[in-house]
């Protein structure tokens, strides 16, 4: 069984599509087929059915696929444990994140970091938190760091950071700087989306108050947090957003801080793995890391 065939058959796999896989590994398509059709003849099956330029994994495939993370994954720790010996972290850490922390608190977790192990790089894949928990579920993601606990038992999720909610508006949007939760949700309130950390952590508030989600309302739903800040600057509502993210807003007064006197608004941020996984080498290094400088970044951060 040659481990090159399987991690080309892994990515024909997650994509769905041999262009992307090509276009992934840097390698021709024609040379993504001839490892494909190696794999067919090898177990003398059909892994994928094509039908016109999509493709479809048959059970065959399924059932490789499992077994080819497997393997993919012990050889990876096979080099990683090998290279231990030589004392030298290096690789490439591809992370997932949500776009609280990959905005605003990785750039400088990952400097520091390289500062230590120049050897590794770091590629930052940036969706919200349902997106990465689901790719982290399917194994195409090993390690990622999101605003909300989604309830997948198969993840792991550690508390890394402490982040405040914050309610904010344009300057002139509204007179008063403190309202209850209850004049809150008579505003005009724009929102992220529906797999949003912060989305998910202001429903969960209003819940536990005891105010239904749909009694507030909603001027916009908008998919990232720079056009809701742009949406709010323009007066089109006011938002509840993580101080990480309007720090500068609210320094050159572009955006206004709105207390909430009745509710505190905290949430977690949290580091996420797959309990079924081993973390190469350089990603275990990598979380012990985060883990001991937790309380310096929370720290200097808020």
């Amino acid at each position: 069984m040659d481990i090159h065939h399987l991690r080309v058959f892994v990515s024909v796999f997650q994509y769905k599509s041999f262009s992307k896989a090509s276009k992934k590994l840097r390698l021709t398509q024609p040379t993504v087929s001839a490892h494909i059709r190696a794999l067919e003849e090898e177990y003398n099956c059909k892994l994928f059915d094509r039908l016109g330029r999509t493709i479809i994994p048959t059970k065959e495939a399924e059932v490789l696929y499992q077994y080819a993370t497997e393997i993919i994954e012990k050889t990876d720790v096979i080099s990683d444990a090998m290279s231990r010996f030589k004392k030298k972290v290096a690789g490439t850490l591809v992370l997932g994140a949500s776009t609280i922390p990959g905005t605003y608190l990785l750039p400088s977790i990952m400097t520091a970091f390289q500062k230590k192990y120049p050897a590794v790089s770091f590629q930052i894949l940036i969706e919200d938190s349902k997106k990465i928990v689901d790719s982290l579920s399917k194994h195409e993601l090993i390690m990622g760091i999101v605003g909300a606990k989604l309830g997948n038992e198969e993840i792991e999720y550690m508390s890394f950071f402490d982040d405040e909610l914050i309610v904010v508006s344009a300057p002139s949007f509204i007179k008063s700087n403190k309202i209850t939760l209850k004049e809150l949700i008579n505003l005009p309130i724009v929102l992220r989306e529906e797999g949003s950390g912060t989305r998910k952590i202001t429903e969960q508030i209003l819940t536990d108050s005891g105010i239904a989600y749909h009694r507030m309302s909603i001027a916009g739903i908008i998919g990232s947090t720079d056009a809701v800040k742009q949406a709010v600057k323009a007066g089109m509502g006011v938002s509840i957003l993580s101080r990480l993210s309007v720090s500068d807003e609210l320094k050159y007064k572009t955006l206004k801080k709105i207390k909430i006197t009745d509710v505190s608004m905290r949430r977690k941020i949290y580091i996420i793995t797959h309990k079924k996984r081993t973390l190469p080498l350089a990603y275990q290094i990598f979380l012990d890391y985060i883990r001991s400088n937790s309380r310096k970044s929370s720290s200097r951060l808020s």
